[in-house]
């Protein structure tokens, strides 16, 4: 984090006359002192090809030394990656199939019947030669498939047939039509202005948008008469120093600047105060945390989401103390 000449090289003034005393070659006082990265090729500004993903998610965002144009991975908000469906941080809807959520009402195949994965719609009109007292159900099954349907003949609606919406349901769709992304982060020393030291304070900060830190958004989904309304809102981020230790922010944080107000001080808003104790190469990241309330058929919910950054690469030297 404090550096010297660029690249972590220190800059030796010229010996002039008799050798000096030994004497503190750091100033404290100057306690980030970083170098403003150069404008690099439009590769180098796109997420850090050394930062990693968490397991399983393609759309984390790191940035490298530059911080390129904040975006995306594709992320819309829905399906199994995205804001709701089956990523939404909140487990799954009441109705499911083989691991994967399915709708209870479909407006073509009918309702669905979770001990055996099989939409049911009554067929109309009915057969002249049906029997009194039953009536012939389309079948749909497989979880909706369309490829395996078939006719029954029963004494009565199976159970979940004729069921009222599920407001929970339509509120996780909903969600999965807004966008809930995790933040491109970066922190400040940055590999391409050398290694930080122990004990001086680090900064972090992501991407501001919408999308990554607020402020509210909502949506809503309609079926058959109710309405769900759901508003998400950030909560906090919390950064894992690779130390042992988090630190947790409210907002997006700050970009360190070397010609800043707070150059060479703490973080304003988003910072390791106390830095690292120990020498060595840590590994950054960060969640976000969101909480989507949901309103409608006079009930109420909580839906909590989450998302996971990259890693970001900082390296920490030992403060030495500059004898000549």
């Amino acid at each position: 984090m404090l550096t010297w000449g660029g690249r972590g090289v220190p800059v030796r003034p010229p010996r002039t006359g008799a050798p000096r005393r030994a004497r503190l070659g750091l100033v404290l006082g100057v306690a980030l002192l970083l170098v403003a990265a150069g404008t690099a090729p439009a590769a180098a500004r796109r997420a850090d090809p050394g930062g990693e993903c968490p397991p399983g998610q393609h759309d984390c965002s790191v940035w490298d030394d530059e911080p390129g144009t904040p975006g995306g991975g594709g992320d819309n908000g829905g399906g199994g990656d995205n804001g709701g469906g089956g990523d939404s941080g909140g487990g799954t809807g009441k109705c499911s199939w083989a691991g994967r959520t399915v709708r209870c009402y479909d407006s073509v195949l009918g309702w669905f019947n979770n001990s055996d994965g099989c939409y049911y719609k009554l067929e109309e009109p009915q057969r002249a030669d049906t029997p009194e007292g039953k009536q012939w159900y389309l079948l749909t099954c497989n979880g909706g498939d369309l490829g395996d349907q078939r006719t029954e003949l029963l004494d009565g609606p199976p159970p979940g047939y004729g069921a009222p919406p599920d407001p929970e349901e339509l509120a996780r769709r909903a969600l999965a039509r807004i966008t809930i992304s995790p933040p491109r982060v970066a922190v400040a020393p940055r590999r391409s202005t050398g290694p930080g030291l122990v004990g001086l304070p680090v900064w972090m900060w992501g991407s501001k948008g919408r999308q990554y830190f607020g402020p509210v958004i909502r949506e809503s989904e309609t079926e058959r008469g109710l309405t769900v309304t759901i508003e998400a809102r950030f909560d906090r981020i919390v950064w894992d120093m690779d130390d042992g230790q988090h630190v947790t922010c409210t907002g997006p944080g700050t970009e360190y600047k070397v010609s800043g107000p707070h150059a060479g001080k703490r973080s304003p808003t988003c910072g390791y105060h106390r830095g690292y104790a120990k020498a060595g190469r840590y590994a950054v990241d960060a969640t976000t945390y969101w909480t989507v309330t949901w309103r409608g058929g006079g009930q109420s919910g909580v839906i909590p989401v989450t998302r996971s950054t990259g890693t970001v690469p900082i390296q920490i030297n030992e403060l030495q103390v500059v004898t000549r």
